[in-house]
């Protein structure tokens, strides 16, 4: 082969000096067809193949591997033939004799000429937003936790929006898709997803699928278009694969320390409001295209129905919540919402309890079992419910129970206040009695009773104007007739 410096030389002594091919070829010792390929091209000679070089040891077994290879398009990601496990099942199966490395070579080429080329896309403002879910780690209340991120995308104005929930059901997808709408002011003409089982049941031929009811209801109900993705093909919605991987950078590192997932959301709707007003341009114009929201939002809840037991429980998701003492043994509907569980006797709410994502907790309500410990006052010691109340119902009960073997009787007694009064109130009442060293329930009752007189004193002065009647009775005992009893 030829050097730079003879084809230098060459096209001088032939383009400057005139000298013939013949000439030059007799000169260097080199053939005429060489010069004249000197002549042609000043590029610095490469070596081209003309046919692939021959490997004794890996040419029966190309085949193979290139079939292998193939099949793996179709396999999860995660299980398919990496060049060391193609290097043993040759070795295993086939008696193959060459080098790991040999078969590394060829699975190298053979990858890169499959590798997939992509298209780029685009869409008009308000065309189209893409959704998905990350996940990401914070801390609340100092512990760690991992939330899942509801992430929706538009195409045109690449304007974000991100919303934490502890769920990926379809209530927090529903949910999402509400809060998304809401914040955007409008809706897209077509939202583009994986094959997501909130929203997929079925995954049909080409772009076709079977869509959950409650997915489609929502699609009715917003007036959006859906598109799915290939299955395994997630690069066909870069935009918002991009996002959750970006949100995740940029606004959980390090990881957020907040008290609580509303305090996380407000983090990350500040961040999506800069992102707005870092691409305010385009969101000015795309705004304007979006479909407008409906007069009513959607019902983000799934529904289910379920029938209480002895010990006025139901349980939905591997919790436990508790019902009304009257609706035991019912059959009941419930409303399961992101944050919260509703309970319906038919039309009428019943009940409402904050969503629990444990497993296997009992989530009750006192209120729902002073009925029964009316009844039943020796269960107060024991109960799991009154055990769930805060430390001074705990302090209180160790107090009347301990020396007591009938103490249970006045500490179901100062539970039952809790019909009377409010909650907040009985518990002050208990801890100031405590500290003053009386536990009875006369004296609670008596405090209660003065402590809602004084929250009321615009009642107190109405009464105070009211003019004194005083009527006379001929004979006391006809008074205490009338009332039920003598006077103490």
């Amino acid at each position: 082969m030829l050097e730079m410096v003879d084809i230098e030389y060459i096209r001088k002594k032939h383009l400057i000096e005139g000298w013939s091919i013949r000439k030059i070829s007799r000169n260097l010792s080199v053939a005429r067809q060489t010069v004249r390929k000197a002549l042609q091209s000043s590029e610095i000679p490469k070596y081209n193949l003309t046919r692939e070089k021959s490997c004794p040891v890996m040419d029966p077994f190309k085949e193979i591997v290139k079939e292998w290879l193939e099949n793996d398009k179709e396999q999860p990601k995660k299980q398919r033939h990496t060049a060391r496990r193609i290097f043993y099942r040759l070795c295993e199966e086939y008696g193959f004799t060459g080098s790991e490395s040999t078969v590394r070579n060829y699975v190298r080429a053979v990858k890169s000429e499959q590798k997939e080329v992509f298209v780029p896309l685009t869409a008009d403002w308000g065309e189209q937003a893409q959704v998905d879910w990350g996940r990401a780690k914070v801390y609340i209340n100092g512990k760690e936790h991992e939330v899942s991120l509801f992430c929706l995308r538009l195409k045109a104005s690449l304007v974000p929006f991100v919303w934490a929930s502890p769920t990926e059901k379809l209530e927090a997808f529903l949910e999402g898709h509400k809060r998304a709408f809401e914040w955007l002011g409008g809706v897209p003409e077509n939202l583009v997803y994986d094959n997501p089982k909130t929203a997929v049941t079925k995954i049909l031929k080409g772009p076709y699928r079977e869509e959950h009811v409650i997915f489609s209801s929502l699609r009715a109900h917003y007036l959006f278009d859906s598109e799915f993705c290939n299955p395994a093909k997630g690069n066909e919605k870069g935009t918002v694969e991009n996002l959750v991987r970006y949100v995740r950078q940029n606004t959980m590192v390090p990881l957020p320390n907040v008290s609580s997932i509303e305090e996380l959301n407000q983090i990350l709707l500040s961040w999506c409001e800069k992102q707005k007003r870092i691409h305010i341009n385009e969101w000015e114009l795309e705004v304007k295209e979006l479909r407008p929201l409906p007069s009513i939002p959607f019902k983000c809840s799934r529904t289910h129905m379920v029938k209480s037991n002895s010990l006025l429980l139901f349980q939905i998701d591997r919790n436990h919540y508790s019902v009304p003492y009257e609706y035991g043994y019912k059959q009941l509907r419930v409303e399961a919402y992101v944050d919260k569980i509703e309970i319906y006797d038919r039309a009428k709410l019943i009940a409402v309890h904050n969503r629990s994502y444990n497993c296997g907790e009992k989530v009750m309500e006192l209120e729902h079992y002073l009925p029964v410990l009316a009844i039943k006052p020796r269960a107060s010691k024991n109960a799991l419910v009154v055990r769930k109340l805060p430390e001074v119902y705990q302090q209180l009960r160790r107090l009347l129970c301990k020396h007591n073997t009938e103490g249970y009787k006045e500490y179901a007694k100062i539970l039952l206040l809790n019909k009377e009064f409010d909650f907040k109130d009985v518990m002050s009442a208990i801890e100031n009695n405590i500290n003053l060293g009386t536990t009875t329930y006369a004296n609670i009752r008596q405090m209660l009773i003065k402590q809602s007189i004084s929250s009321k004193p615009e009642e107190n002065v109405a009464t105070s104007t009211l003019p004194r009647l005083e009527i006379p009775v001929e004979n006391p005992a006809k008074y205490n007739r009338l009332v039920g009893g003598a006077i103490a």
